[in-house]
């Protein structure tokens, strides 16, 4: 959410960020919906004003007749007032609702373009490993060792379901705890926290998946919402909060279970590990200052973790600079990582790393006091840390050997019994 006398004082901005992010936002219904509520908001105030002041004026009189036309104009005074807020209502419902569909203004730097084939490389890093034969996708690599259960999975859990079996769940909890150890012994200042995945809809509110990502999200009949990331509670764990601006930046290694629907790629990678319903995820949280140039160093920082990250598994990537037009709502910037799968002889995403100014904070009323006394909205960052099992995906197909063994990533054997292959024969 951007501050209304912004929007209004900067109109073509809002309408050109609309533009490049390739979203459909009307800022002159805005702007109607916000003079219609001004208006509205100064004459209920004076109705309500004349109205204590009879009010103040009824126990000191005396003459009867005078009290009688008083009284008289007050319950016309009633009604119109119960009118005007009755109309009060009803602009507001249409002024909070485009409010929450205001797009952030994507930065300078970010390339045009209407969907991730127009995402820009920046840089690429390691070598794609050249095989003497046609690498095998990770599914048939996977079934082929007993690692997991695609057939029975969908069984259970419907299409997109799956079981990790022997050293497939081992490597998923050996990720788990790499992850942990990385964090803790090199970038200590992410502090872990294990959030739900359970959420009201305010959270959702709050962070930007809604209203446009309804139709992705898993709904209860209590109509609370299954999170498809941990960034979602851990927003909200500030939610409604002053922070003092000597703890910020506020950096947090957030883990929890995630849900997607994955509604609009029922067609996409229906079996296998990339889209699924039922993931895990550690997503690195920041809030930080009220600074365009903090949340850039910051936005480098969370790449950079990540990158160390990949770079530690040995897994060749590169990362993109998202287009306009692969921004959601309340994105600034935002670099994806993908990692190269050689079954499909090109890169899948595995990371994305945002930055909102304060898109979210505002949603969620997350300030901070500044040395001048003033309040301010805090600025948030993300970037996912691991997402599981999807990694497994390019970990499998990247170490594959030609007898069909997996050779295990040397940061990862520690976690896993010291053995340094997956199905080698002796």
């Amino acid at each position: 959410m951007l501050d209304i006398k912004f929007i209004r004082e900067n109109k073509e901005l809002i309408a050109e960020g609309a533009k490049k992010k390739h979203l459909k936002f009307d800022v002159e219904a805005l702007i109607k919906a916000d003079d219609e509520r001004k208006a509205l908001t100064l004459l209920v105030e004076e109705k309500r004003a004349k109205q204590n002041e009879a009010s103040k004026r009824l126990p000191s009189m005396k003459d009867a007749l005078e009290k009688k036309n008083l009284l008289e104009d007050m319950k016309l005074l009633k009604d119109e007032l119960q009118k005007e807020e009755e109309k009060m209502k009803e602009v507001m419902k249409v002024w909070q609702a485009l409010m929450l569909q205001v797009p952030n203004i994507p930065d300078m730097s970010v390339p045009e373009g209407d969907s991730d084939a127009d995402n820009v490389e920046v840089r690429a890093w390691g070598e794609k490993p050249n095989f003497t034969y046609r690498p095998k996708d990770h599914i048939e690599l996977m079934e082929k060792l007993d690692l997991a259960d695609f057939e029975i999975g969908a069984k259970v859990a419907g299409f997109r379901g799956y079981f990790l079996k022997n050293e497939g769940a081992l490597m998923e909890f050996a990720l788990w705890q790499f992850v942990m150890d990385f964090f803790r012994e090199k970038k200590s200042e992410y502090k872990l926290l294990f959030v739900p995945s359970l959420v009201r809809r305010e959270t959702l509110l709050g962070t930007g998946y809604l209203p446009q990502g309804e139709d992705d999200l898993y709904k209860t009949q209590d109509n609370d919402y299954l999170a498809g990331t941990a960034e979602v509670a851990t927003m909200s764990y500030n939610a409604d909060k002053v922070l003092d601006k000597k703890d910020l930046p506020i950096k947090k290694l957030a883990f929890s279970p995630c849900f997607r629907r994955e509604a609009g790629s029922y067609s996409k990678d229906v079996k296998g590990l990339y889209r699924l319903h039922e993931f895990y995820k550690f997503e690195q949280v920041i809030w930080c200052e009220a600074s365009h140039e903090k949340s850039v160093a910051l936005h480098e920082e969370l790449l950079s973790n990540v990158e160390e990250l990949l770079q530690a598994l040995n897994l060749p990537y590169h990362v993109v600079a998202n287009c306009g037009g692969d921004l959601g709502l309340g994105q600034v910037k935002k670099y994806d990582v993908e990692v190269w799968r050689p079954s499909q002889n090109k890169y899948g995403e595995t990371h994305s790393c945002s930055y909102f100014h304060d898109f979210q904070c505002r949603r969620l009323n997350t300030r901070y006091k500044d040395d001048d006394g003033k309040m301010k909205f805090a600025h948030s960052l993300n970037n996912t840390a691991l997402a599981t099992p999807r990694i497994l995906i390019q970990i499998v197909e990247n170490n594959q050997q030609e007898d069909g063994s997996i050779k295990i990533p040397e940061v990862l054997r520690k976690y896993m019994g010291g053995a340094e292959y997956i199905g080698k024969k002796s």
